[in-house]
Order: structure tokens, then sequence, then C-alpha cells
């Protein structure tokens, strides 16, 4: 399995920014499929980002299109999340997840699809 490793939570204003970083180490490849989900306080998962890192497509929550934006760094084996125009609703603990191949029928957008996660990083969004 790969170990992850999320950073750049913390709290910040509506209207406000923050990039969150995603570093995978131990047997990463590129057909990994990497995805941002979060979890706010009595609510379930849900799925914010996914990104396939062998061929670059990504996909979005309705909620965060036009705000966030998923990318990859090949060099460092890290996925980052930049999320512009932060609401209040966004705060949650965001969570990295990696599912170790791209083959085969599974849901992008489904939690039970990934089998590597970090520790969750916090996000506050301030009225």
């Amino acid at each position: 399995q790969v170990q992850l490793v999320e950073s750049g939570g913390g709290l910040v204003q509506a209207g406000g920014s923050l990039r969150l970083s995603c570093a995978a180490a131990g047997r990463f490849f590129s057909t990994y499929v990497m995805g941002w989900f979060r979890q706010a306080p009595g609510k379930v998962l849900e799925v914010v980002a996914t990104l396939s890192w062998s061929t670059g497509s990504t996909g979005y929550a309705d909620s965060v299109k036009g705000r966030f934006t998923i990318s990859r760094d090949n060099v460092n084996n890290t996925v980052h999340l930049q999320m512009n125009s932060l609401r209040p609703e966004d705060t949650a603990v965001y969570y990295c997840a990696a599912r170790s191949s791209s083959s085969g029928a599974y849901n992008r957008a489904a939690a039970n699809a990934y089998d590597s996660w970090g520790q969750g990083t916090q996000v506050t969004v301030s009225a």
C-alpha cells in the first residue's frame, strides 16, 4: 500500500483560498487514481474531486465545480487541491485517498473504491 500524508488545512474567511497537498510515499505507480473526500460534522463522507494519474482526467462534485482544482506533481508524487471562493459549507475534514488500479469496474466517486487513506486535514471557513 501507499502512505498518504495531507497538509495545508486551516482557517480561512469566506471567499478566501486554501491549497491542500497529499504526498504519496511507498509503492506508488502511475496506475493510481487519486481522490479528495470530505466529511462535515454530522454528514456523510462525500467526494470532492478525483484524478487519474495515468491520463490526468479529473472529476468534481457539482458543489465545487469552478471553485476547486485537483492537480498532480509527477516529480514528487503529490496531488494538490486548490480551493478558491471558499464558503462556510466547505468546512469539513478533508481526506486524500488512493486507488491502486485504474482498471476494472469501479465508481471513482465512491469511497469504497479506494484502498489507501490519509489522516485528514481540517478546513474551516468562517462567515
